[in-house]
């Protein structure tokens, strides 16, 4: 089996929430972390895009996005892209 690229979008909770906060909570649950950037939504509102390598392994996008969701200050994580690498 080889890797997955896949594309995450990180919606935070509140614009007053601390982006690089959540940034380095990112970098430190997923070290295999290749960019990430704002992409501005409206209203003050920032989403990250997450580009991610991981394995290609039956269950593991579901466990990213767990994963991904319950970091503090995160209202929620989607895979928005994915393909194998």
């Amino acid at each position: 089996m080889g890797d997955v690229a896949l594309i995450i979008k990180v919606m935070p909770e509140s614009p007053e929430i601390n982006r690089e906060g959540i940034i380095a909570s990112i970098k430190e649950k997923f070290p295999r972390v290749q960019d990430i950037r704002e992409e501005p939504i409206g209203f003050g509102l920032v989403a990250l895009k997450v580009a991610l390598v991981v394995p290609d392994a039956e269950g593991q996008t579901e466990v990213i996005e767990e994963t991904l969701n319950s970091i503090e200050g995160v209202e929620r994580a989607e895979i928005v892209e994915s393909t194998l690498v």
